[in-house]
C-alpha cells in the first residue's frame, strides 16, 4: 500500500483539502540549482512529481481544486530545485557550500553589520506562505536574536488596508467572520474587486445559490471570468472607473440611508457614529456619483435596494454578504474604502447576523495566520500591539526575557525596502518566502537597494529573480516536505501535513533559525520541532485577539473544526460578532471617509494616458517564483499580455500581439498586446507574476496607504509605446 497524506494546497488561502499519495518509485532527485538568473525552467525537460494529487472532500473546496493545486506536485522535484546552500565568490558567482561555512557567513555578516550601524540595521523580510510556526519564530528571532524592530513581510502587499479598517471598526482582524459555506444560502452577494474565479476557482461554488437567485453583483473596472458569472441574468457587473470604489461605495451607502432601507435599530444597539456617517454620505447621491464611477445613477438605486432586501431575510431564506478583496484595497485610499465597505454592511445590519455578513479575501496561503504571530512591523504574537505594556509583559514571560529587551515598532514594508542600503537604513537583509524584485512595488528602487546591501541572505526552495541577487542562499522545504499550521481566510486553523523527504542537502526554517540564534548566543529557545513551536505560539497568543491557546496538533488531527480565537476550554469561533464587536463597549465604529483625489491619473488631454491596473489570472500566484516553473501552467500564459480595449488599440495604432512598452516616470515595464473588449477604454491591464523587462510593478508607484501602508498597486497612469522591430526581443 502506497502511503497517502492528508494536507491542502500550497497556494492561496482556501487552502483546499487535498490527499497526496507518494510514488512507489522515488525519482531521481533534480540537478543542483545553477547561479545563473533569468528565465524560469518551466521548459527544460517533464519532471516526475514523487507524488500524486486527488482533491478531498472539505467544506471550502468539496473536493475539487483548480489547475495550480491539480499541478501543485511538479514543483517538488523540479529541476532548478536549491539542494545545498549556494555562496556567492570572489567570482560574483554563486556557488555551493556546506551548511556550517553558510551560517557562519550569515552570522559573521550580521556581527558586522550590527557592530557598524546598530541592531536596526539588520532587516527581516517574511512572507505571507509561511507556517503559523515558521511567522511565530521569525518574529521572535528577528527581536530577540537580531535585537532589530526592523521586520515587515509581504502581507503588507497584499491584506493591510483590510485589516487596518476591520481593527478599526470591529476591533479585530479575521478575514472571513464566518465560515465559507455560509455563503451558499445567501441570495445577494456583492463582490468587490476580487476575481475568485482566476484566484481561487473552487470558492464559486459559494456563489451558486446567488447566482441562481440573480443576485451575484461584480465590481470591476474589467469583464473577468468572475464578472462573466453574472451573464444570463444571474447577476450584475458593475465597471467603475479605476479608483472609484470608494465613491461607488459611498453612493450605496447613501441611498441605503436616504430610501429608509438602513436597519436602525441595529444601528441604535450595535453601533457608534451614524450622524457622522449621514452627513459624510449627504453629499453623494448617484447622479453625482455616477459622474464620477461611470456607474448609472438607476444601477447603483437598484443595487442598494437588492442589497438592502437580502438583509430583511430570515435566516437560511437569502441573505446579503458584502466582501472585499485586493482590488479596492490596494490603493492610498485601500483603507477608507475598505472602511466604506464595512460602513454600508453595518448600515444594512449585516456583520453578526446569520445568514448575512461582510468580509474580506485573503489571497496567500497562510496571509491571516501569517500577519497573527509577529511579523508584522507593529505586532506581537496574538494580534497585540508591540506598544501595549501589558502585551510586551505576555510575551516577555513566554520568551523569558525582559520586556524591555523587545524593540518597539519597526517600519512596514515599503518604508524598509526603501531604505536598503543607506547608511541609516537596512544593511543586511534576511528574506523568507518573498520574491520582492518582482512583487514589490517601484521594483527599480527595490533592484537598486538590494545591490547596495552589505549583506542579503535568501531562504527559498528555487533561485527566485531575489535569491540569484543574493550573497547566501539557503534551500529549504516545500509544502509536502514539512509539518505545520495554517490559517485560512476562514480563521480555520488546520494541519499541513509532510508526505516526502527533502532532498538530503535541504533544512526547514526552523531548523536555519534555530542554528542561527545558537551562533548569535541568543535567549530564549528556538525549537526545530513544529509541535514544539506551536505549543509556545499557544501561550504567546493566549489572551490576544488571536487567541490560539486551546488549540493544538492533537485537536486538528481528530478532524475538528478549529476556528480562532480558540482560548483555553473554549470550542472556538466559528462565527464572530453575534453577540458584540471587538471593542471593550461591544459597538462597532461606523467610521466617515472623505474621498482624496488621486495623483495617479492620465493627465487631462494626454492622448495616449491610461490608468494601469495589475493582477492574476487563473494560472499565476503571486511573483510566479513557483507557478512559472510549472510547464502546464506556464505554457498556458507564456508571456506578459497588456490588455486594451479595441477602441484603445484603435487610437494609439496598436494591433493585437504587437510588442509594446508601457511607460511612465518611475520606469517601463514591456508587454505583448492583447486586444479584448473586457476591460473599460481608458484603462489597461497587465498581470504582476512576470519577471526582468516583464515586470508590472516597474512602473506601480510605492506611495502608500496612510492608515495601513499599502501602497498603491492599482492604479498607475501610464503611456504604452510600440516598440521598433530592432527593441523587441
Amino acid at each position: 500500500m502506497t502511503p497517502a497524506t492528508d494536507t491542502h494546497c500550497p497556494y492561496c488561502a482556501l487552502q483546499c483539502a487535498m490527499t497526496l499519495t507518494a510514488s512507489a518509485r522515488e525519482p531521481v532527485m533534480a540537478a543542483a540549482a545553477t547561479a545563473t538568473a533569468g528565465a524560469m525552467d518551466a521548459s527544460d525537460g517533464a519532471s516526475i512529481a514523487p507524488v500524486t494529487v486527488a482533491g478531498r472532500d472539505f467544506p471550502t473546496n468539496r473536493g475539487g481544486l483548480c489547475k495550480k493545486g491539480w499541478t501543485s506536485a511538479e514543483l517538488l522535484r523540479r529541476p532548478g530545485r536549491i539542494e545545498q546552500p549556494l555562496l556567492r565568490g570572489a567570482d560574483g558567482e554563486l556557488h555551493e557550500t556546506d551548511w556550517d561555512t553558510a551560517l557562519d557567513v550569515v552570522v559573521a555578516g550580521i556581527r558586522r553589520t550590527q557592530e557598524r550601524y546598530g541592531p536596526d540595521a539588520v532587516g527581516v523580510f517574511g512572507g505571507g506562505g509561511l507556517t503559523n510556526e515558521k511567522a511565530y519564530l521569525l518574529g521572535k528571532f528577528a527581536r530577540i536574536a537580531l535585537g532589530t524592530s526592523r521586520i515587515d513581510y509581504n502581507g503588507r502587499f497584499c491584506m493591510a488596508s483590510a485589516a487596518a479598517a476591520g481593527t478599526r471598526a470591529f476591533g479585530i482582524d479575521r478575514g472571513l467572520p464566518f465560515p465559507l459555506s455560509d455563503l451558499d444560502g445567501a441570495a445577494t452577494v456583492l463582490l468587490l474587486g476580487t476575481n475568485v474565479a482566476e484566484t481561487m476557482p473552487p470558492f464559486v461554488g459559494h456563489l451558486a445559490g446567488a447566482q441562481a437567485a440573480g443576485g451575484l453583483i461584480v465590481v470591476d473596472p474589467r469583464r473577468t471570468p468572475t464578472a462573466r458569472l453574472t451573464d444570463d441574468g444571474q447577476g450584475l457587473h458593475l465597471q467603475p472607473a479605476p479608483g472609484t470604489d470608494l465613491l461607488l461605495l459611498l453612493g450605496l451607502t447613501h441611498v441605503v440611508l436616504a430610501e429608509g432601507l438602513a436597519d436602525e435599530a441595529y444601528l441604535a444597539n450595535r453601533t457608534m457614529g451614524v450622524d457622522a456617517l449621514r452627513r459624510s454620505v449627504a453629499a453623494w447621491w448617484p447622479e453625482r456619483v455616477q459622474s464620477e464611477t461611470g456607474v448609472a445613477a438607476l444601477t447603483i438605486r437598484r443595487v442598494a435596494r437588492r442589497l438592502a432586501a437580502g438583509a430583511r431575510t430570515e435566516p437560511g431564506t437569502g441573505g446579503t454578504y458584502i466582501l472585499t478583496g485586493r482590488g479596492v484595497e490596494q490603493h492610498v485610499d485601500g483603507t477608507d474604502t475598505a472602511t466604506a465597505a464595512i460602513n454600508l454592511a453595518l448600515v444594512l445590519g449585516l456583520p453578526g447576523r446569520l445568514g448575512s455578513g461582510y468580509g474580506t479575501l485573503t489571497g496567500q496561503g497562510n496571509g491571516q495566520g501569517g500577519r497573527e504571530h509577529g511579523q508584522k512591523a507593529d505586532q506581537l504574537p496574538g494580534y497585540r500591539k508591540i506598544t501595549d505594556p501589558a502585551a510586551r509583559e505576555h510575551v516577555a514571560g513566554v520568551w523569558g526575557v525582559p520586556a524591555a529587551s523587545i524593540p518597539g515598532p519597526g517600519i512596514p514594508a515599503v518604508e524598509l525596502l526603501q531604505s536598503l542600503g543607506r547608511p541609516d537604513g537596512v544593511r543586511t537583509l534576511l528574506v523568507h518566502g518573498s520574491n520582492v524584485v518582482v512583487s514589490a512595488p517601484n521594483a527599480s528602487v527595490v533592484r537598486r537597494g538590494l545591490a547596495e546591501l552589505d549583506l542579503l541572505v535568501v531562504c527559498d526552495f528555487f533561485l527566485s529573480e531575489t535569491a540569484a541577487l543574493a550573497d547566501v542562499v539557503l534551500p529549504v522545504c516545500q509544502w509536502a516536505e514539512e509539518e505545520g499550521t495554517m490559517t485560512s481566510l476562514e480563521g480555520r486553523v488546520i494541519r499541513r501535513r509532510r508526505a516526502i523527504d527533502p532532498p538530503a542537502g535541504v533544512r526547514d526554517e526552523l531548523w536555519i533559525l534555530h542554528e542561527l540564534a545558537r551562533r548569535l548566543d541568543a535567549p530564549s529557545t528556538f525549537p526545530t520541532d513544529p509541535d514544539t513551536a506551536f505549543e509556545e505560539l499557544r501561550l504567546a497568543s493566549e489572551g490576544g485577539l488571536a487567541d490560539y491557546s486551546g488549540v493544538d496538533y492533537a485537536l486538528l488531527d481528530s478532524g475538528a473544526e478549529v476556528y480562532w480565537p480558540y482560548p483555553r476550554g473554549s470550542a472556538g469561533t466559528p462565527r464572530l460578532f453575534a453577540d458584540r464587536f471587538a471593542h471593550a463597549d461591544g459597538r462597532a465604529r461606523l467610521v466617515a471617509v472623505t474621498p482624496r483625489p488621486s495623483a495617479e491619473r492620465p493627465a487631462r488631454g494626454e492622448s495616449n494616458g491610461l490608468t494601469l491596473i495589475t493582477g492574476r489570472l487563473l494560472e499565476h500566484y503571486q511573483s510566479g517564483a513557483q507557478t512559472r516553473r510549472v510547464p502546464e501552467l506556464a505554457d498556458a500564459q507564456p508571456d506578459s499580455r497588456l490588455r486594451l480595449h479595441p477602441a484603445t488599440a484603435a487610437r494609439l495604432g496598436l494591433a493585437d500581439g504587437d510588442r509594446v512598452e508601457v511607460v511612465n516616470a518611475r520606469g517601463a515595464a514591456r508587454a505583448r498586446v492583447l486586444v479584448t473588449r473586457d476591460i473599460r477604454p481608458d484603462t489597461a491591464f497587465l498581470p504582476f507574476h512576470y519577471p526582468g523587462d516583464e515586470t508590472a510593478n516597474l512602473v506601480t508607484s510605492d506611495a502608500v496607504d496612510p492608515v495601513s501602508s499599502m501602497p498603491e498597486f492599482k492604479t498607475s497612469a501610464v503611456r504604452v509605446r510600440r516598440l521598433e522591430p530592432q527593441e523587441a526581443r
